[in-house]
């Protein structure tokens, strides 16, 4: 996934935490600081350590894009990658969430609806469905790389300034991207694709108001995390239950299975969220947020050997004009006057 961008013209620069996407972005709490900052190689900076987590989270990402393209030929359901998904982070993290308990039954309901909404359990199947009926490397493109301009809406809809200047350009380099991606489905008409891409569509709208909701939400990665996990789980585990979600895990491949507990779990679910505000503490927002753009980039270079996508003159020209105006999109411009002065 990639980072995006809102207006928050009565803060600093940082202050204003780190950007959209990606759970955990808050940055770590002084509590968690001890536990992540390891003790170091002395040839190894903190720049360097910084660097380090935000390619291992970069590779995160673009393995949930791939692993959405790749359900659709497992032997695993939707429900059973969404059990996987949210199951893992509440059992490694249970100690610490327990901890939290106070502090994450205190969110208020509107911004724990936009949260666990927003990268639950609707984002979540959106996201599979969608993958299964595009390819990887329009999930990894269209969800992240959407999500600029859905905040961007919010943020005028709340009566925030319209964007300008280099974020105006990226916002439009991003829409034309999008465009570029589906035209050769418009003309003949692919039902499949084209329903797929407004699917994914939806799920990148839902993580936008993930995004929003995160910001208004006191809480370090670990609390965020389970604010997210903890419901989306027990409503995926009632619609298994009660027979509107259909299972198979209990006669998957064991491959399959252990592939969807490290990619989806231990990865998207646990590791991306701590290792990210992990960077952002090292490099900055800005920095991190620039090199997470390239996150589509390696979706479509992994889809190639591990997929065996071919990347479309579509692709190869959709991919790079997201990318850059992703880069653009997270430009934050130095406010002249408070918004609220």
């Amino acid at each position: 996934m990639v980072a995006t961008h809102t207006t928050r013209a009565t803060q600093p620069h940082d202050a204003a935490g780190p950007r959209a996407g990606h759970p955990g972005r808050r940055g770590l709490s002084p509590r968690l600081s001890p536990r992540l900052s390891l003790r170091r190689p002395l040839w190894l900076t903190p720049q360097a350590e910084g660097l380090l987590a935000l390619l291992v989270t970069v590779a995160i990402w673009a393995a949930f894009a791939l692993s959405a393209r790749a359900l659709s030929a497992s032997s695993l359901l939707p429900a059973d990658a969404a059990l996987l998904r949210f199951g893992v982070p509440l059992v490694v993290l249970l100690p610490a969430l327990w901890r939290r308990r106070r502090r994450i039954a205190a969110v208020r309901p509107g911004a724990a609806v936009k949260i666990i909404c927003g990268a639950g359990v609707p984002f979540f199947l959106a996201a599979m469905h969608g993958g299964a009926l595009t390819s990887a490397a329009f999930v990894g493109s269209i969800v992240p790389g959407m999500v600029p301009l859905f905040v961007s809406a919010i943020m005028i809809r709340r009566g925030h300034g319209v964007p300008r200047g280099t974020q105006a350009a990226g916002l439009a380099l991003i829409a034309a991207g999008v465009a570029a991606l589906v035209w050769r489905y418009v003309v003949p008409v692919d039902t499949d694709v084209l329903a797929g891409s407004g699917i994914l569509l939806v799920a990148s709208g839902l993580w936008a108001l993930y995004t929003v909701g995160l910001r208004e939400v006191d809480l370090d990665p670990v609390g965020s995390i389970g604010l997210l996990c903890l419901p989306s789980f027990a409503v995926i585990g009632v619609l298994v239950l009660t027979g509107v979600l259909p299972t198979g895990i209990t006669h998957a491949a064991g491959g399959d299975i252990a592939l969807f507990l490290v990619v989806q779990g231990l990865g998207v679910g646990l590791c991306a969220g701590l290792l990210y505000a992990f960077a952002i503490r090292r490099l900055g927002a800005e920095r991190s947020s620039v090199v997470g753009s390239l996150s589509p980039v390696a979706v479509v270079l992994l889809a190639v050997p591990l997929l065996g996508e071919t990347p479309t003159l579509a692709v190869l020209v959709g991919v790079p004009l997201i990318t850059a105006g992703v880069v653009l999109a997270n430009r934050r411009p130095r406010p002249e006057v408070p918004a609220d002065a």
